[in-house]
């Protein structure tokens, strides 16, 4: 099998949230063993409770005291409604090729730039001396909180002094990155309203008003380049007389993406405190937080302020549930930090709202003078790739794997903006080529003798 083709392959794997990572993970592994390689797997869960694993790849038996950690996410997004995959005939796991570019879900983050490390690794493996021995690590739950890249750091599995994490970067080096957090609003319905609408739903003839709303789907990083289509049913919900009830309201994909569609139901029916207002007051509250958020700027990011993106919102049995993420830039203090997510909560709380922060990574910035990012820059210039290091709105296991010690980059193959999170997502076959060279320059500037 080329390398082309298990591109293809190892898309066609479902790694989206709520599904086992635990075939693709074995097929990997027998790739390692083909090319002489040893390969450990480390099982896990996800809080959906799909069975999934960690593969842990060293050119030799054992774990030294110091490692080279060169790391991808091995899992997905959900890709959203099939029909928007038009490229790929309608189906994200199908992958296919146009003018030199691959596309599928997975393609530019991260999966086919574990199989370009893969690939490097296998390149070097035939040396057996190692001043800092390389690992290749694939992790699940990146798109849920980093939970297997937390379990590798709990089980002390790894010794990284520097660490190359994948992202899509356009072949350029990341050496800081914003925080993250993953936020929950829960707005109850009230008494009469849940009467109502348990009422209305058992009747034989019923009417409702339904609107739907499109935007245009984006990374949570960079909110700024798509359009909200839970914004938009915000909006038209503002200019609403108070007396409707909400039957149904759904909008997005996942928390973590700009949502391309919401839908609406409602009718028009007089209660006492329904939950029209409480949604209004969220509103007001995520609009105050925003002002607050534009004030404080990041030149060295674009956008280069914080952000705040509702990415979902769901009607369940007694409530309406919004997620969304924040986005942090390194010079938001942890103080600042925690005073806004203080201030939703109370706020929150006073129109009877929950509202609370379900996950939390810091930002990272490594520092100008590491030796690590200096021998990048001279690899990437040595390619005739661009020699200047860049930082990066979105968050990834650097947050984790720099409070353990370890200098951390980022790199990859394909571009972020108006890519990732999109149903177009697509990589340059000669992007993904060059990566292997660059990995194999970096072990062995790194990690041989």
């Amino acid at each position: 099998m080329d390398f082309v083709e298990k591109c293809r392959t190892i898309i066609g794997f479902d790694t989206t949230p709520g599904q086992s990572n635990k075939p693709l993970i074995e097929w990997l592994q027998g790739l390692a063993q083909q090319s002489g390689l040893f390969a450990e797997i480390q099982p896990g869960l996800t809080s959906s409770g799909s069975e999934q694993a960690n593969i842990i790849i060293r050119p030799q038996a054992g774990r030294p005291d110091s490692e080279f950690l060169l790391q991808s996410h091995l899992d997905t997004v959900d890709p959203g409604p099939f029909q928007m995959w038009k490229q790929n005939e309608f189906n994200p796991f199908d992958a296919t090729i146009e003018d030199g570019k691959i596309y599928g879900l997975g393609a530019a983050e991260t999966k086919l730039d574990f199989l370009c490390k893969l690939e490097a690794l296998s390149r070097v493996s035939h040396h057996k001396e190692w001043k800092l021995p390389p690992v290749l690590v694939g992790t699940y739950g990146e798109e849920s909180g980093m939970t297997g890249a937390m379990k590798l750091i709990r089980k002390n599995v790894l010794t990284p002094r520097i660490a190359l994490i994948a992202e899509p970067t356009d072949m350029k080096l990341v050496y800081a990155a914003k925080g993250f957090a993953s936020v929950e609003i829960r707005v109850p319905f009230s008494d009469d309203e849940m009467e109502y609408r348990l009422e209305h739903n058992l009747r034989e003839s019923t009417t409702t008003q339904s609107k739907l709303f499109f935007g245009k789907s984006a990374h949570s990083s960079v909110p700024h380049l798509g359009e909200s289509a839970i914004l938009k049913m915000f909006d038209y919900l503002e200019k609403m007389p108070d007396s409707v009830v909400i039957m149904e309201i759904d909008g997005g994909t996942n928390f973590n993406t700009v949502p391309a569609n919401a839908m609406i139901e409602m009718d028009i029916q007089s209660v006492r405190n329904p939950i029209s207002l409480k949604l209004k007051k969220v509103l007001s509250l995520i609009q105050k937080i925003e002002s607050q958020f534009r004030a404080i700027h990041d030149p060295e990011f674009t956008p280069s302020h914080p952000t705040l993106n509702i990415g979902m919102i769901r009607t369940l049995e007694d409530h309406v549930l919004l997620s969304g993420s924040c986005r942090i830039p390194p010079v938001v203090t942890q103080q600042t930090y925690m005073n806004w997510m203080e201030f939703l909560k109370s706020e929150c709380e006073k129109v009877g709202v929950d509202f609370r922060v379900s996950d939390y990574k810091r930002p990272f910035r490594t520092a100008e003078n590491s030796f690590f990012l200096r021998g990048g820059l001279d690899v990437l210039r040595s390619f005739g790739l661009s020699d200047k290091a860049i930082t990066q709105p979105s968050t990834n296991e650097s947050s984790l794997f720099a409070r353990i010690g370890a200098d951390c980059l980022c790199f990859g193959p394909g571009s972020r903006e108006g890519n990732v999170h999109t149903p177009h997502e697509h990589v340059k076959i000669k992007d993904l080529e060059l990566a292997v060279e660059v990995y194999v320059s970096m072990i062995e500037r790194f990690s041989l003798v």
